[in-house]
């Protein structure tokens, strides 16, 4: 399923740390793979990505969302 959502970029220092984009609406998704450009704590983005339900992570923050384009 994919989605464009717009928010920002979030650092969680949960187990071995994890990224994360918090939607204007506060829906928080957990970024499987994120591209480097995006990986800064507090930057506003517009991310286009396909939600990923058939993967799970150790940090459980969210939905997983692997980011396509922004």
């Amino acid at each position: 399923m994919m989605i464009k959502i717009k928010g920002e970029i979030k650092y969680q220092s949960i187990g071995m740390g994890a990224w994360t984009v918090v939607s204007d609406t506060g829906e928080v998704y957990e970024l499987y793979k994120p591209p480097k450009e995006i990986m800064k704590d507090g930057l506003k983005v517009q991310v286009e990505g396909v939600i990923r339900d058939d993967i799970m992570t150790i940090a459980m923050l969210g939905r997983i969302l692997e980011v396509t384009g922004f």
